[in-house]
């Protein structure tokens, strides 16, 4: 044995890491290899417990903390209270620590609560059993005790417990059927096959005589990836070596479907198979709001350093005087005396910044986490968005991004499943340019009772006929269409009825349905695949039978199949088909020009064209193509590599027989969203597969392109007649010709004298844009802004021929962009996950591709039609309830914390406290908490119909424009305002040293607490004004909490509740209440705080309102019946002149107040007894047609409204 071999040997017994090497050998039954063939080296492997619980009993405590304390705020908040734990601070610890512990407690238990459903739903799969054979016999064990290489035996309707290789079923072809719902949502039944030289070990005796072995790769997340061999020792010396694939790998968490029972080993246990490594956590997205919220706590930070470090400074400038530093009643200490002044200064800081700290509100994060939490139930509880077909609703995988769906600005969506129904129909055929479609048609007329497709040319003679009949064998042939034989309905089996076959067909593609159902229909009837031989029904009623040889499986690089198979007759035939840009390069004779018109044509329709080639092949080719593939198929490395040039070289040289054409139709209301979004100012980009003319077609049928949309192509057509570099600059030049070097975001897509245009773009011309310049090249490598140049200026953008990968790479160079604008990206299928993880905000479809996309989402939605009231309605809510809760936190904080700032002018900055303790701890937790939470749960500034009925109202939230910093400082001011008000309006109505009636002087106590009394009712009714909807629950917890801190304040003044005679404030609330002058000034002081916000609403209202606010005020006047037929475009503020564009780009970063809206006029109609007032364009301006105008009839045509 030479060194390496002992190498080798040494670092797997002694190590047991899988790292060391990149493969594992799994022994079958934990079985030796016969003597003398290898050595039996155990490996460890994990066992089968799936966890995916985040703590354990022992670690929650430390680890939450831990989790939680690396949040900025709860740190900051917990080197306060050990601040005042370790010095003499004006406040008691209990202050800071009290909210600290509410908020790490609220968490805790929500996390807490979280992981503990995870342990249950553990638990259920853990402790689930399962059957082992063992010693030939078959065992009960628990799944959590499955090892790697025990053979398990799983029957029909059971789930894997593990990922298994197939070694037998119970069927006499090896094969099982399988269906993935819980991995990718997959419905369909998939076949998979045993192991050829094991699928007859069918019974547990025979299985356990098995002695082979299984050298495969470690464990890695792809589920359609896999690669393996097994070696199986027979009674020859030499084991034979067979290749495994995917189509021999059963995943965790599939199902066993219309098979008895299979046995299989286990390979991949735990958290080492493939379901459990596609679980892992996904990348921590933040919102926009998220974002604005930090920034403001640093602002707010810096504040309160300067305030603690003015009050320092003007401390020890107070203090500079003798009289004042030591006066005779407050001697210092010698070893105060001795202190140096530096750490006396020091110790000051400290205890301003414990005294001023409440400027930061910690309670803000838990308020805004429960406001997520719970808000995101009003999607799952929507009855609009819950699809009835599939008895499913809308998901939401994360709450984190509730407001962000209130400002989208880039919707990038795939095409097939997503805007059509992905519900395949075979339109037509064409067989060397005769075509074949669903009726017969004669003389014009198509006759309605013909069953069968039949021809509308000309008959196509013997030699067609042959093609013809070859066309359609070719069809029945080439697919992995599985044949449901029997149903099950109500208890009974269903699957012959009077002498005929019922069966259907099942497979993972709609598009391979299509075509055998469309062939049953033209005579040729696909049976079944038996024995490794497919069968099929001709039009003579005749079976044909043809032994299945190699299945070449489609890719999406390929982007086509093959099958080989070998009639009764002995002849070979390789049959393809594919996408005519695979197809027509590797044809060498064949009708290819009146095929390729027909395609074309087709395509222009928004058809999904397919093309089908073959070659004969003898027998020597046969058996050189067998060595080729089972070479590749044998290789553990690069196996994927060489397949891919193995069918490269198989597949040439074909005969073209011709095509075929699938209708997608497109989802119901598609058209109506985009429309919606384009309105409500987001810019559409579709991302697909397919080819250009298909995807334009639908692209057109969905509206994103309109007639009067001026096309622009970057394609490989167009880039192979002049340079890149010319293209683009020539697209540069046409788009900004019209309006210079302005960009279409100046007009957000309104503005009706502006050119509408779209772009469409493939994905090999994107590579050449994407791709990084190489040095010393003249262009400068400017292509990639060049092309978002262009693409800024286009109201619509098609890519197709696109890459998974092309589509995410899209999505990111338009996050990247010097806007950095909020993407969100939508899809049905696992090629479109790249892209939702890599949007901002991620939305899977529960489609018929799987459910991979609604699993890897932020949301999940059954139809695209749903995306409207998600975005519109609950995104415009979320986001404007959100903005109002963060202001509003900042806004009574600081009228919170400000009077004491001032207050330490007026004792000589000694850091005595304006308010008490408990006023100081139950301030944010609970005497002005509840009313902005409920707030921003329940808030509707805008009824939701007016919502859906106008998008263009989404506008007015664009851009962040709440959580502005113009808005930020007027919030921030008004609460200076405010808190100037309370103390000065207090400190000179306590000028008057006889306040109460019996002529008894008020006390600091009482003075801070008619400060906090004001301030209380204060940011409570402040509230009541902003909020818009009322309910009887926001009539509750406002007035209930102003109750609440009355009460309470009695309560802690002994007054209720005698034993809490706190010795600082006891009575102190009563004998504030007792005075007549109090009363008046609490009532006065309140009024003339309110008074600026309300004014400046009033102003603002009457002479600019922004069209959110005049929509309010009709509704209003209507009393909340605003007609469903009031065109809510006359309610939108004036048109805005071509001088005046500038100003309009400042207004589109705040609240849109303009428009583009003709004249109204105003009628007076009468439905259902009341009266509606309702306006009309102007007649002047009848003969414009707004309905096609692009982005421009978003305020001229406002949607499902009534002309007049």
């Amino acid at each position: 044995m030479d060194l390496s071999s002992i190498r080798k040997l040494i670092t797997r017994y002694c190590t047991g890491e899988e790292s060391w090497v990149d493969s594992r050998t799994v022994y079958i039954g934990h079985k030796e290899p016969p003597p003398g063939t290898e050595a039996y080296i155990p490996q460890r492997f994990p066992d089968n417990r799936i966890v995916s619980s985040k703590y354990t009993f022992w670690n929650f405590i430390p680890k939450n903390l831990f989790e939680q304390f690396r949040r900025i705020a709860n740190f900051y908040f917990l080197i306060i209270f050990l601040v005042q734990l370790i010095i003499d601070t004006p406040t008691s610890p209990t202050t800071s620590g009290l909210p600290l512990f509410f908020v790490i407690t609220v968490t805790a238990i929500k996390q807490g609560y979280e992981d503990w459903i995870r342990h249950k739903a553990d638990n259920a799969i853990n402790q689930c059993p399962v059957h082992v054979i063992q010693h030939g016999k078959v065992v009960r064990k628990q799944s959590q005790k499955l090892r790697v290489g025990d053979i398990v035996q799983v029957k029909e309707n059971e789930t894997f417990p593990c990922d298994l290789i197939l070694l037998s079923t119970s069927r006499e072809d090896g094969t099982c059927f399988v269906t993935t719902a819980s991995l990718d949502g997959e419905s369909s039944h998939k076949t998979y096959y045993a192991v050829q030289d094991t699928k007859a070990f069918n019974t547990a005796e025979e299985v356990d005589t098995l002695h082979a072995t299984i050298e495969c790769e470690q464990p890695q997340p792809d589920l359609y990836k896999f690669v393996g061999r097994i070696n199986i020792y027979l009674d020859r010396d030499e084991p034979i070596a067979r290749p495994l694939g995917s189509e021999n790998l059963l995943l965790r968490g599939a199902t066993l479907k219309n098979t008895e029972y299979i046995h299989a080993v286990a390979i991949y246990t735990g958290m080492e198979t493939k379901m459990a490594l596609n679980y892992q956590s996904k990348s921590q997205k933040r919102s926009a709001v998220e974002k604005s919220m930090n920034a403001y706590l640093i602002v707010y930070l810096c504040i309160l350093i300067s305030k603690a470090l003015i009050n320092t400074v003007l401390k020890y400038a107070w203090q500079a005087n003798p009289n004042r530093d030591e006066p005779w009643y407050n001697q210092k200490t010698e070893t105060e005396r001795q202190r140096h002044v530096l750490i006396r200064a020091f110790t000051d800081f400290l205890a301003f910044m414990v005294l001023f700290n409440y400027i930061i509100p910690v309670s803000m994060y838990v308020s805004v986490e429960m406001q997520k939490f719970l808000g995101s139930y009003f999607i799952l509880w929507d009855d609009d968005m819950f699809d009835e077909e599939l008895g499913e609703g809308p998901l939401v995988n994360t709450s984190d991004l509730n407001e962000e769906l209130g400002q989208v600005e880039y919707v990038f969506t795939d095409k097939t499943g997503t805007l059509t129904e992905n519900n395949m129909e075979l339109r037509e055929c064409c067989v060397d340019g005769h075509v074949y479609v669903p009726h017969a048609v004669c003389n014009g007329q198509i006759l309605p009772g013909a069953a069968r497709m039949d021809m509308i040319d000309s008959s196509p003679g013997v030699d067609g006929k042959e093609r013809e009949e070859l066309f359609f064998r070719a069809l029945c042939l080439c697919h992995t269409v599985q044949v449901k034989e029997e149903e099950t309905v109500d208890g009974i089996k269903r699957g012959i009825h009077q002498g005929k076959s019922t069966s259907f067909y099942i497979s993972s593609s709609p598009d391979e349905v299509a075509l055998v159902e469309g062939m049953n229909r033209l005579g040729f009837t696909y049976l079944r695949l038996k024995d490794s031989h497919m069968e099929i029904l001709n039009r003579e009623d005749e079976m044909e039978r043809f032994e299945l040889l190699e299945v070449l499986n489609f890719d999406s690089v390929r982007r086509r199949m093959s099958v080989i198979v070998r009639s009764s007759s002995g002849e070979y035939y390789l049959f393809c088909k594919g996408a005519d840009s695979s197809i027509f390069p590797r044809v060498v004779s064949g009708k290819v020009e009146q095929v390729r018109a027909r395609v074309e044509h087709n395509a222009v329709e928004g058809l999904r064209t397919l093309c089908v080639a073959y070659k004969k092949l003898t027998h020597e080719e046969y058996e050189e193509t067998c060595l080729l593939l089972n070479s590749a198929k044998l290789a553990l490395q690069e196996r994927d590599k060489k397949l891919a040039e193995a069918y490269d070289v198989i597949e040439k040289d074909f005969i073209l027989l011709g095509a075929t054409a699938v209708e997608d139709r497109l989802q119901d209301k598609a058209a109506d969203t985009i429309e919606s979004l384009h309105k409500a100012g987001m810019k559409v980009w579709v991302l697909t597969g397919d080819k250009m003319e298909t995807a334009a077609a639908t692209c057109y049928a969905s509206r994103l392109f309109h007639r009067n949309t001026q096309i622009l192509e970057l394609t490989t057509k167009r880039t192979e007649e002049q340079s890149l570099h010319d293209v683009l600059f020539d697209l540069s030049r046409t788009v900004l010709r019209q309006h210079g070097s302005m960009t279409r975001d100046t007009f957000s897509g309104l503005s009706g004298d502006c050119q509408d245009y779209g772009l469409i773009i493939d994905g090999a011309t994107l590579s050449a844009v994407l791709k990084p310049t190489q040095e010393g090249t003249s262009n400068g490598g400017n292509y990639k802004e060049i092309f978002l140049e262009i693409c800024r200026n286009c109201s619509a953008v098609l890519c197709c021929r696109m890459a998974p990968l092309q589509k995410a790479q899209i999505v990111k160079l338009i996050k990247a962009s010097k806007e950095h604008p909020i993407t969100l990206a939508i899809g049905d299928g696992a090629n479109d996950v790249s892209m939702i993880l890599e949007a901002h905000v991620g939305i899977g479809i529960m489609g018929k591709e799987g459910r991979q996309a609604a699993r890897n989402s932020d949301y999940a939605i059954t139809k695209f039609k749903h995306l409207k009231k998600m975005l519109l309605v609950h995104g415009h809510y979320y986001y404007i309830r959100i903005a109002e809760l963060v202001q509003y936190f900042f806004y009574k904080n600081v009228c919170f914390i400000f009077p004491q700032f001032l207050y330490q002018f007026f004792c000589g900055f000694s850091q005595q406290p304006l308010y008490d303790t408990a006023y100081l701890t139950l301030y944010n937790i609970s005497f002005t908490s509840l009313p902005i939470l409920l707030y921003s749960l329940m808030e509707q500034h805008i009824n939701m119909d007016i919502l859906k009925r106008d998008p263009t109202l989404y506008r007015d939230i664009a851009k962040n424009s709440l959580l502005r910093w113009p808005t930020f400082i007027y919030w921030t001011f008004l609460g200076i305002f405010d808190a100037v008000v309370f103390f000065f309006g207090a400190f000179f109505l306590f000028d008057n040293t006889t306040f109460t009636s019996n002529g008894q002087m008020f006390g600091n106590w009482t003075f801070g607490t008619l400060v906090f009394t004001v301030l209380v009712f204060t940011v409570t009714l402040k509230l009541a004004l902003d909020t818009h909807y009322w309910t009887w629950i926001n009539h509750f917890v406002i007035w209930g909490s102003l109750l609440f801190y009355v009460i309470f304040s009695l309560l802690w003044g002994g007054i209720i509740w005698p034993f809490l005679n706190y010795q600082r404030m006891y009575y102190v609330f009563m004998q504030m209440l007792s005075s007549g002058p109090a009363w008046l000034s609490i009532i006065l002081l309140i009024i003339v705080s309110l008074l600026p916000d309300v004014v400046k609403k009033v102003l603002c209202r009457a002479l600019w309102p922004t069209t959110t606010e005049r929509i309010q005020h009709a509704d209003k006047l209507y009393k909340g019946h605003l007609s469903e037929f009031t065109p809510l475009s006359s309610l939108h503020a004036p048109p805005v002149r071509k001088h005046d564009r500038h100003c309009n780009e400042h207004q589109n970063h705040t609240h849109r107040r303009s428009d583009s809206s003709p004249p109204k006029k105003l009628m007076c109609t009468y439905w259902g007894g009341r009266p509606d007032y309702c306006t009309f364009s102007s007649f002047l301006r009848i003969e414009e047609n707004p309905r096609f105008s692009g982005a421009a009839y978003a305020y001229s045509a406002p949607g499902p409204e009534t002309s007049v």
